[in-house]
């Protein structure tokens, strides 16, 4: 017999439902000096808004989408900047904590 129970992977994408989470989540995502990690970040929200609608939204193609986010991947500063608008949040700069 065979009790053991099916473990669901992770994924970030199914808890990001609001706007609110959506930037905390992204501003952690920013903390981190890896850069990976903030473009996983975008990649997740992307995942959960939908790639078709964010390609539709940023006039980018899903392939250039998708070789954008996949890990270390030098996006392009104004592609960076599409895709952050096409998931309808900002980046701000403020002064760093010392």
């Amino acid at each position: 017999m065979n009790d053991m129970k099916k473990i669901k992977p992770f994924d970030a994408a199914d808890y990001l439902d609001s706007e609110a989470v959506i930037a905390e989540y992204l501003n952690a995502a920013l903390e981190d000096p890896n850069p990976d990690v903030f473009l996983t970040a975008i990649s997740d929200v992307a995942k959960a808004r939908g790639m078709s609608k964010l390609a539709k939204d940023t006039g980018l193609g899903r392939e250039s989408l998708y070789k954008a986010l996949s890990p270390g991947a030098k996006p392009r500063y104004d592609t960076v900047l599409k895709l952050i608008r096409g998931l309808g949040v900002d980046l701000r700069a403020s002064p760093v904590k010392r």
